[in-house]
């Protein structure tokens, strides 16, 4: 079945519903803000309920990222294993924090089938009704964590429910199934169909028949035929009928099939509608306005999103997973990956812009922000909302493709104004701290940036630009390039190198531009955005006497386990069993990280290299009294090389480790030490840790993409 030519388009449109249901649901998610309450407080919603600075980290946007990545990261036409999303599930977690809810065993679902998988029972059987009982098993998760796999499977729904129900079975079993069945096929259908009610019967296809999930679609449908204006009649009979107080424990799965279906039919082929009333109706409100966000994404397209509910979101999301990079997602990049998942899954040739894409790591090796997809920002910000703008631009750029805007109104003399790419967050970036995320900048010092742009001038008579990065230690602007003066109309290419930022973080990346018309007079004007490309190899610093504890971690780290903290201004490690925590960009392939390194207890004191996530990579150091030695991680700890070499407790030593092609090699004090040959592991972060008890202090740290 041919995939339509505006795949990648609804794709993107599914991805920001669904994202768009959850900012609008969070507020009211937790379980005081019944139905009664949130009509008494809010009335008729008609947008945001929270005026988010920055939107916090979410389980319903972490599993639709993560738990796909098996078909990301392999070959997505292998048939999909239960197995494959259990190792993405232990690969891209910290255990006890972030991606889900950890509420403890047979109480969480996740939590339940994490434990499981950790004690060598391994899915399905770790989220199966025989091992966890059914009310465990039917909780709400899995259907919230499906959306992609519907995403990726455009006009089969049949095969959309099979994969998201393999997925899910790692967690769910029963109506927990169900639930993930129905969802992506209403999302697969939605590509295809044209209007809600005939998306909802592909949906109802591929559940079991008499299942208790097939009994309440078909209970809501019915009631919208008898009612079809009043949705409040119909989530009052919900309540009545179908409420939590009839499906045990936290969050069961069947009264929200009833919402989602609830609110797809009485949305009336209105997006806002559909979103607005599962937020209304209560329960999981973030989860069911994610779910039929999506579904009626794809099935509305993106002019169906209305600006109040898209704008905020300009495109970018984070995370919580293990990798502090990915955590910070530019959506329109991720859609493209996903829909050349789409295209291969389909057996048709990926479209050159898409493989391309793929081709140069985008996301998580560079970034080509090139404003393609309509309306699309790629979360490019400017510094003074009051007296500047970021505006999408259809067919304006150079080329007579699409450009961003980044207008600037009576910018006086020696004033400035920015445009900026985000690539790092601090705690106080937000407003709450849910589901705990961390993060490593995207870009780092020793990056290279291509910036393709014109200006149009309405008032003045020059103005300067000149590439730019800020600290995120102290905030200062830092110029990265030679100030120019473009010309009205002419196209100008600015590149430069991210320059270094003192051992701190950039966490901002983009254009700066200052009024040179005389004293008393104003520039206006805009410059046209074509392109914004960042790439290249990094060579940074970490100074963590730069660092900050945010989010229960010490930047710009992600912990496993382990107690971490800032200690003289250095990195301390306590532990009493394996541990380790990362940084660096995720994609990265042949690098090296340095670190000064003083051993205070225990054996085991290492750096890791290509560290893929939780239970991958390469780590080397010390690892017994007199000894060093050179380990692979890969579900399981294998030591390739050790030998001896001298050192002791209580000294302080530059400890080297780099991973070149096949080649690992340790060094102690600039003098090489040990050396390994693996092929398992190809790119990935840089980090520390150790394999057993250990007290250290590490840093500062310099790292090399090399």
């Amino acid at each position: 079945m041919a995939i339509q030519a505006d795949y990648l388009e609804r794709v993107y449109a599914g991805f920001l519903g669904k994202n768009v249901g959850i900012r609008l649901g969070a507020p009211v998610e937790p379980a005081i803000w019944t139905y009664e309450r949130i009509r008494e407080i809010y009335g008729d919603v008609k947008g945001y309920l929270k005026p988010w600075r920055n939107f916090a980290a979410d389980d319903d946007a972490n599993g639709p990222v993560f738990f796909v990545r098996p078909l990301l990261e392999g070959d997505p036409t292998a048939e999909l294993r239960p197995l494959d999303v259990e190792k993405a599930w232990l690969e891209y977690s910290r255990e006890g924090v972030g991606m889900f809810w950890w509420g403890g065993y047979g109480r969480s679902t996740e939590h339940t089938a994490y434990l499981n998988i950790k004690s060598g029972i391994h899915a399905p059987e770790s989220g199966s009704i025989a091992r966890n009982g059914a009310v465990v098993a039917e909780q709400i998760g899995g259907q919230i964590f499906i959306d992609t796999w519907g995403l990726v499977w455009p006009r089969r729904p049949d095969k959309a429910a099979h994969y998201a129900a393999t997925a899910a079975s790692v967690s769910h079993d029963g109506d927990g199934l169900e639930g993930a069945r129905f969802i992506a096929a209403c999302i697969a259908a939605a590509f295809e169909e044209q209007t809600v009610a005939s998306v909802v019967q592909k949906g109802l296809a591929q559940l079991t028949p008499g299942s208790t999930y097939e009994a309440v679609a078909k209970a809501v449908i019915a009631f919208h035929a008898k009612a079809p204006g009043d949705w409040r009649a119909c989530q009052e009979y919900l309540i009545a009928e179908w409420g939590y107080d009839r499906y045990p424990g936290l969050c069961h799965m069947i009264p929200n099939a009833g919402v989602c279906v609830l609110a797809l039919l009485y949305g009336e082929g209105s997006f806002a509608r559909t979103v607005e009333i599962a937020t209304m109706c209560g329960w999981d409100t973030d989860c069911n306005a994610g779910n039929v966000g999506c579904i009626a994404g794809v099935l509305y397209g993106l002019s169906s999103i209305p600006a109040h509910y898209r704008d905020p979101i300009n495109d970018g999301i984070v995370l919580s997973g293990i990798s502090g990079s990915l955590n910070i997602l530019d959506i329109p990049t991720f859609c493209r990956r996903l829909a050349a998942v789409g295209y291969r899954l389909a057996g048709e040739a990926v479209p050159s812009g898409l493989a391309a894409a793929l081709a140069s790591g985008d996301g998580e090796r560079a970034f080509n922000f090139d404003f393609a997809l309509p309306g699309s920002t790629h979360n490019l910000r400017v510094s003074d909302p009051a007296n500047f703008a970021v505006v999408h631009r259809p067919g304006e750029g150079s080329d007579g493709g699409n450009a961003l805007e980044f207008r600037f109104d009576r910018l006086l003399r020696e004033a400035t104004g920015t445009l900026f790419y985000k690539p790092y967050y601090k705690r106080s970036d937000f407003d709450d701290e849910r589901y705990s995320p961390t993060f490593a900048p995207t870009v780092r010092p020793g990056m290279e940036v291509r910036i393709v742009f014109r200006l149009e001038s309405w008032e003045g008579q020059k103005i300067g630009v000149e590439g730019y990065a800020r600290s995120s230690a102290t905030g200062a602007i830092i110029p990265a390039s030679a100030m120019v003066f473009p010309r009205p109309g002419d196209v100008q290419v600015l590149e430069f190198t991210v320059p270094e930022v003192g051992g701190a973080q950039v966490d901002e990346l983009g254009l700066r531009i200052m009024g040179f018309t005389g004293a008393g007079k104003r520039d206006s004007g805009r410059l046209l955005v074509d392109s914004f490309h960042i790439g290249g190899k990094a060579r940074y610093t970490i100074d963590m006497a730069r660092q900050s504890v945010d989010f229960g971690c010490v930047t710009p780290f992600s912990h496993d386990h382990g107690s971490w903290a800032l200690e003289g201004g250095r990195l301390r490690l306590m532990s009493h069993e394996a541990a380790a925590s990362y940084t660096g960009g995720h994609g990265v392939g042949d690098q090296r990280i340095k670190a000064r390194l003083s051993p205070l207890a225990g054996h085991s004191h290492l750096l890791g290299l290509r560290c893929k996530g939780a239970m991958s990579g390469y780590f080397a150091g010390f690892d017994a009294p007199g000894r060093v030695a050179i380990y692979r991680k890969d579900f399981g700890v294998t030591r390739l090389a050790e030998g001896p070499c001298a050192w002791a407790l209580g000294g302080d030593y530059e400890l080297s480790f780099e991973a070149i092609g096949d080649r690992l090699v340790l060094a102690l004090d600039g003098k090489p030490v040990l050396e390994a040959r693996d092929q398992a592991h190809a790119e990935g972060m840089v980090g520390c840790g150790c394999l057993g008890p250990a007290r250290a202090l590490y840093g500062p740290f310099q790292v090399e993409e090399l």
